[in-house]
């Protein structure tokens, strides 16, 4: 076998991308033949986009199908996990956009029928493909940077206007997202993060609802977390601020890292600044240190983690982005939301049932406002900002 039967469930905006993509031929290895969404209007576009390739309006009539040999799940958040669990154990691969779900016990049983079914399982994290933050995590997972000490990350550049919320009646609700840039928009930088920094032990959190859009959920948080040794993570994002920054900054005992603009410079200390810092007899001097900067093409990151999903199928390739992995970045948001929440520190691992109360509380008082669903009219134009970097 050296080709993939799949599905695309969710033909919304990345959807719609994904399956041109592979229907275009782009992704070796990749065979679209299915296609499902709930909605009927966007049913009837696809049965005129792609000819020939059946439609289905819900993905147990897909599954039951056996049609196809492996799933892309892209609906709204809540039906990630629940979707992926029935594709499991209908004998499908399985791949899911970001978030991995809306709460950590949910996906813990994806997780678990992951691990039953045997099937190949990965996420859509495709910032994981970029040569930068590669880089960033090989010198900090192999000691080059020291002891660490403290990560800093400014994203202020998902910038979003109120037209943006107004397009899709799930958009900036607890009820349709389970939540706003932390779970929308910054579940990629959430798990870049963990992916480098690694998970902390506590966190303190402070999500603001509606700050400079009409909305029901957060557009602006702030995470301070601290870590067993010592070190510190403040985490800064927003929908509401233009321009924006992307500015990620890591220090440890042996140096300094920081990204951005396409860029990493790396400045290197000739001796340890622990060391330094009591040997040294002079009061104002810094350790002597050389600077590197790193400039490298970036990814068409989409289709590198599509190929490694055929690739991991096909030849037993090394995931880049395992779906079990979701679950960590998921933990940041619940935490930050839960510390929001109740005013207080969170531990990991937090409390997962005080966490859903608290959701189910949002969600039953909320007021869903009327919305055009531009995006149901959009839906096949091509979507390519979804495809690039976020510098």
């Amino acid at each position: 076998m050296d080709t993939i039967k799949i599905a695309v469930i969710g033909v919304g905006n990345i959807g719609s991308a994904h399956a041109r993509h592979i229907a275009d031929g782009k992704v070796s290895g990749l065979k679209l033949a299915a296609l499902c969404d709930t909605n009927p209007k966007r049913r009837e576009l696809l049965e005129q986009e792609y000819p020939g390739i059946p439609v289905y309006c819900n993905h147990k009539e897909l599954l039951e199908s056996q049609k196809t040999e492996a799933v892309i799940v892209a609906t709204p958040h809540y039906f990630h996990p629940i979707i992926a669990v029935d594709s499991f154990e209908a004998g499908q691969h399985v791949l899911i956009e970001k978030p991995a779900g809306v709460y950590t016990s949910m996906v813990c049983k994806m997780n678990e029928a992951a691990k039953r079914s045997g099937k190949i399982f990965g996420i859509m994290f495709n910032q994981r493909t970029d040569p930068l933050f590669i880089k960033a995590r090989e010198i900090v997972k192999s000691g080059q940077l020291g002891s660490l000490k403290r990560l800093v990350w400014i994203v202020t550049n998902w910038y979003r206007t109120q037209a943006y919320y107004d397009s899709g009646a799930w958009r900036a609700t607890w009820n349709g997202e389970g939540g706003g840039v932390l779970i929308n928009q910054a579940p990629h930088n959430l798990d870049l993060w963990q992916w480098i920094f690694g998970m902390p032990k506590r966190l303190r959190a402070f999500c603001s609802v509606g700050k400079y859009h009409h909305i029901a959920v957060e557009d602006d948080a702030t995470i301070y977390a601290e870590y067993e040794n010592g070190a510190v993570s403040t985490f800064i994002t927003t929908t509401g601020e233009a321009p924006g920054t992307n500015r990620l900054e890591i220090s440890g005992d042996l140096g300094k890292l920081v990204l951005e603009d396409g860029k990493l410079h790396w400045w290197k200390l000739s001796v340890p600044e622990r060391q330094f810092c009591f040997t040294s007899k002079e009061d104002f001097y810094q350790p002597s240190l050389e600077k590197k900067e790193y400039v490298m093409p970036a990814p068409e990151e989409h289709h590198v983690i599509l190929k490694n999903f055929a690739d991991a199928i096909l030849n037993h390739a090394p995931l880049l982005a395992p779906g079990e992995e979701g679950i960590n970045s998921l933990s940041l948001s619940n935490a930050a939301y839960l510390s929001t929440w109740t005013d207080d520190w969170v531990e990991f691992p937090f409390d997962e049932k005080k966490f859903q109360e608290e959701l189910e509380k949002r969600c039953q008082t909320e007021q869903i406002a009327v919305k055009t669903d531009i995006e149901k009219e959009r839906f096949l134009e091509h979507y390519q900002e979804r495809w690039n970097v976020r510098w």
